[in-house]
């Protein structure tokens, strides 16, 4: 089995102060793609560079305390690239793929950390042009190789995707044009919502805000991803959204895959 996990760590200081160091070296995974860094180069050097036999990869913002990727490997790839040729966002650190190409194989795991626009228009904005700039990159990925991308998306995309669809259809994250780039590239991008294929069951949620009792009355939205091409997605054996512990405002999601590297 191949376990890949995703988790948004809302900064990974923050997130080892919480255990997740500790939880990372045990969980099992062969590889983790993690979201919102938020740390510099130095910070990562020599702390935060392996977990446990887990070598770290990452793409980093230029802006101290913002954004940032990484993917976590057991197994060494081929290649590691950052970024996906956008001079806007690969600034922002949101991009990092590790390639395991062998003479029969390609096949990439991507960690990638899509923007949010609730702080305003601005960033909505942003956001919309993040999504039309990535589904063609992606595009290209999936006519060259099998590959799947983790990440907090910061899309809910149905109504069983989050517990208050009703009152937050004028919101960013579950606005008409970003459910419908999720539907477009479900359809005809061909790309798998792996999860779902596993788990069809309501109250699957990743992310509770911070106010009021969001967590413990389990009013949250579903934001976190494997997004895969149809070969490997249809290896998914097993699935888990991790709430045992918190590390972040995200929770992990687990998938485990009938394949090896």
């Amino acid at each position: 089995m191949f376990r890949l996990i995703s988790l948004n760590l809302n900064g990974i200081r923050s997130a080892a102060n919480k255990g997740f160091v500790e939880w990372a070296q045990g969980v099992g995974a062969d590889c983790m793609g993690v979201q919102e860094v938020r740390a510099q180069p130095q910070d990562v050097a020599g702390r935060f560079d392996r977990v446990g036999d887990l070598n770290g990869h990452f793409h980093l913002a230029e802006r101290k305390g913002y954004a940032g990727v990484g993917l976590y490997t057991r197994h060494e790839p081929s290649d590691v690239s950052t970024g996906f040729g956008d001079a806007e966002f690969d600034a922002e650190g949101r991009y990092v793929e590790a390639r395991y190409d062998t003479p029969k194989r390609r096949f990439s795991v991507v960690s990638c950390y899509f923007p949010s626009g609730s702080s305003g228009e601005e960033r909505q904005a942003a956001k919309f042009r993040f999504l039309e700039r990535l589904y063609p990159h992606l595009m290209r990925l999936k006519a060259g190789r099998e590959f799947i991308l983790v990440g907090d998306v910061n899309i809910a995309h149905q109504e069983i995707d989050l517990k208050n669809w009703k009152s937050n259809q004028k919101n960013s994250g579950f606005l008409p044009e970003e459910r419908a780039w999720m539907t477009g590239l479900l359809t005809h991008g061909g790309l798998v919502d792996v999860f779902r294929t596993l788990n069809t069951q309501a109250e699957q949620y990743t992310w509770w805000s911070n106010r009021g009792q969001a967590w413990a009355k389990n009013v949250g939205w579903r934001l976190d991803y494997h997004l895969a091409t149809p070969g490997i997605a249809a290896k998914a054996r097993r699935e888990q959204i991790f709430l045992e512990r918190r590390f972040s405002d995200h929770a992990p999601v687990i998938i485990d895959y009938d394949f090896k590297l």
